[in-house]
């Protein structure tokens, strides 16, 4: 006697016509939103890196098809601008407004700084042809500007130390995610110097090459820029 052919069901329903069989319960898979793709893009990024976004291998990732990715968004730079926002709320901005204005500044550029190297995609992206208008990134920018502007500065100069600041933070979050040297190259590298100390005299002395203190460096040149403003306050009054 042949055995019946499996078919994944038992009990009343095995072995029934597939017209009397009742329909397999729908997968419970989550919605396609624009929440569920935002989160999709940002691992992918993370992952496989900005060179590896594509809507065909997003929409692979989370297992739909392309056509179905584009109802929800329309191109790549959207889902870009949607992923970059995301992020901004890792920053967690803070509660208060109290204390030093410049300690303000430091905290808000140093969370800035640490979700840029947990997402390094970010740090290298160019700068966008367009603003960004997103409402994490708007709440970040407001509350910078908002610090500097209780401490006294202009709507000018509070606009043009925000890009400072700003651009700053960047800088130091992409030059620390993409250069990959070794302990091994950076002492060779020095070395090298050294046999031409006559054209480098100062890189040599202050050992240019072994300098790996990202974050100390980092917090040293916010002092210098909020140093620098502080100036601009008791010039102007």
């Amino acid at each position: 006697m042949s055995k019946p052919r499996g078919n994944g069901r038992t009990g009343s329903d095995s072995g029934q016509s597939v017209w009397l069989r009742r329909p397999p319960a729908p997968r419970q898979e989550p919605p396609l939103t624009r929440e569920r793709i935002t989160e999709a893009a940002i691992a992918l990024l993370d992952d496989e890196g900005m060179e590896r976004l594509t809507m065909r291998h997003l929409a692979e990732r989370i297992g739909v098809g392309a056509t179905t990715l584009y109802w929800h968004i329309d191109t790549k730079d959207d889902v870009i601008d949607l992923a970059t926002d995301a992020i901004f709320a890792e920053a967690q901005l803070p509660g208060g407004h109290d204390g030093d204005w410049q300690e303000s500044v430091v905290d808000l550029l140093s969370r800035y700084r640490a979700m840029l190297l947990r997402h390094p995609w970010c740090a290298a992206l160019p700068m966008p042809q367009r603003p960004s208008i997103g409402p994490n990134f708007l709440a970040w920018l407001e509350s910078l500007q908002a610090t500097l502007s209780r401490a006294g500065f202009t709507a000018r100069q509070t606009q043009a130390a925000c890009w400072l600041l700003y651009n700053h933070v960047l800088g130091s979050a992409a030059s620390q995610s993409s250069l990959d040297w070794s302990r091994a190259e950076r002492t060779a590298a020095q070395e090298q110097l050294r046999g031409q100390r006559d054209k480098y005299p100062t890189l040599v002395e202050y050992e240019y090459m072994l300098d790996e203190d990202w974050e100390d460096n980092f917090r040293a040149g916010v002092r210098f820029v909020l140093d620098g403003l502080e100036s601009q306050l008791a010039t102007t009054g």
